[in-house]
C-alpha cells in the first residue's frame, strides 16, 4: 500500500469543491485565505469528523498556484498519522511537550519512515527548538513553514501563538527531508551585527556603521529599492557548514528590519542569487538518486521565492519540473522550517517512498 497524496483546490474558496473526491483521509492539511479560514476549519471538521488535521493561512499549489482560495493536501493510504498543537509558542511551548511525546509513541515514529510537518503562527525559533528536543531523540526530520495572520488550526480548532504539527509515518517505505538554497556568498564581506533588537528582528549596525547605509553602499541601491533588492541579495548567517538566509523586510530609520532574528555579535555575510534553474534541477536529481520510486512530495516554498520565480516567469516551469518527481503539492510560507532551523527564501520538502 503506497502513500497516496491527494491535492484538491478551489480558487474561489469553496471547500466542498476542493475536497471533492477525497475519501477515507488519514490526515488533512488545510491552506486557506484570511477571510475564510475560520469557516473552512469548522467546515472541514464537519466533512471529516475526527480525522487528524492541521491548517494555516497561505497559498498552496500542485501544478498551479492557489492564491486566494483554498487548497487541501491529504494522505489516504499507507500512513499512520497524528496531529496536535503546542500553544504559547512565544512564552512557554515546552509546557505542551507531552502531546508531541505521546504522538511520537502513538504512530510508532522512527528515523527512516516518519516526518513531522508543522504550520507555525510565528516565534518560529522558539517553536522549533521545543519540537526538536523531542524529535532529535529518534532523529525524526521536520519540514514546515509559517502561515499568515498569526493563526493556525489543529483538529478543527483555531489557535493563536501556536504551532500545529502532524506526524506522518510511511507504513511501507522511507521518508526523507531536503532543503534547497539558491543563494551563495557575494564578495568576501563579513559583518558583525550590533544594536540589534531581537524581539523586532532589527539590525541597527554592521561593523559599527548604520545597517541601511552599509547595504546601500555595497549594492548601490536607493532606500526605496532595498526591500526588492533582498530577493537578489539577502544576508546570510553562518551556521556550522550551513548558511541561514535572512531576508530584509523593511527599512526602519537607519536600521533594517528582517524576517528572522539577528543577535548582537552574530557574524553575517552578503548573499547573491545563483543559477536557480540549475540548482532546482540538481535538487530533483538528488531526490531521484535517493529514491527508486516516489509516491508523494510535499514542499514549502518561501513567499519571496514565489515572488522571484513569478517575476522571472519561472513559477509554472518550476511546478512542472517538481511535478515530474511524482505527486507534488505544497505551501507558500513566510519562513521555512528544516529540522531545528528556521530559514528564509528557501524551499524545504519531504519525499515519501
Amino acid at each position: 500500500m503506497i502513500v497516496k497524496q491527494f491535492f484538491g483546490m478551489n480558487q474561489s474558496g469553496n471547500l466542498k469543491e476542493a475536497a471533492r473526491g477525497l475519501s477515507n483521509p488519514q490526515l488533512i492539511m488545510l491552506m486557506s485565505n484570511q477571510e475564510q479560514f475560520e469557516t473552512h476549519v469548522k467546515e472541514l471538521e464537519k466533512l471529516y469528523p475526527g480525522v487528524p488535521s492541521i491548517g494555516c493561512i497561505g497559498m498552496s499549489y500542485d501544478t498551479r498556484v492557489v492564491e486566494k482560495g483554498v487548497g487541501i493536501v491529504a494522505y489516504t493510504d499507507g500512513v499512520d498519522a497524528a496531529a496536535n498543537v503546542l500553544e504559547n509558542v512565544s512564552t512557554m511551548p515546552v509546557k505542551y511537550i507531552q502531546r508531541l511525546e505521546r504522538d511520537v509513541e502513538k504512530v510508532g515514529a522512527s528515523q527512516n519512515n516518519t516526518v513531522c510537518i508543522d504550520f507555525c503562527s510565528g516565534n518560529d525559533a522558539c517553536a522549533l527548538t521545543t519540537i526538536h528536543s523531542v524529535l532529535k531523540r529518534k532523529n525524526i526530520a521536520l519540514v514546515g513553514g509559517t502561515g499568515d495572520a498569526g493563526k493556525v488550526s489543529a483538529n478543527g480548532k483555531i489557535y493563536e501563538d501556536a504551532v500545529a504539527y502532524a506526524l506522518i509515518k510511511n507504513k511501507n517505505g522511507k521518508v526523507k527531508a531536503y532543503k534547497e538554497n539558491i543563494y551563495h556568498q557575494f564578495g568576501d564581506y563579513r559583518f558583525i551585527a550590533s544594536r540589534t533588537d531581537r524581539a523586532n528582528y532589527i539590525i541597527g549596525e554592521l561593523n559599527g556603521k548604520p545597517a541601511k547605509q552599509v547595504y546601500q553602499e555595497i549594492l548601490h541601491v536607493t532606500e526605496q529599492d532595498i526591500t526588492s533588492q533582498t530577493f537578489k541579495n539577502p544576508f546570510g548567517k553562518i551556521n556550522g557548514n550551513d548558511t541561514c538566509i535572512i531576508s530584509i523586510k523593511e527599512v526602519s530609520g537607519n536600521a533594517l528590519t528582517c524576517y528572522r532574528q539577528v543577535n548582537d555579535s552574530d557574524v553575517l555575510i552578503l548573499l547573491e542569487l545563483g543559477d536557480y534553474r540549475a540548482i532546482v534541477k540538481d535538487t530533483i536529481q538528488t531526490i531521484r538518486s535517493d529514491f527508486s520510486r516516489i509516491s508523494a512530495v510535499f514542499s514549502v516554498n518561501c513567499l519571496f521565492r514565489y515572488l522571484l520565480f513569478s517575476q522571472e516567469h519561472y513559477m509554472q516551469e518550476y511546478l512542472r519540473d517538481m511535478g515530474v518527481l511524482g505527486n507534488h503539492a505544497g505551501l507558500v510560507g513566510y519562513g521555512e522550517h528544516y529540522n531545528n532551523r528556521f530559514v528564509n527564501q528557501s524551499m524545504t520538502c519531504v519525499v515519501f517512498e
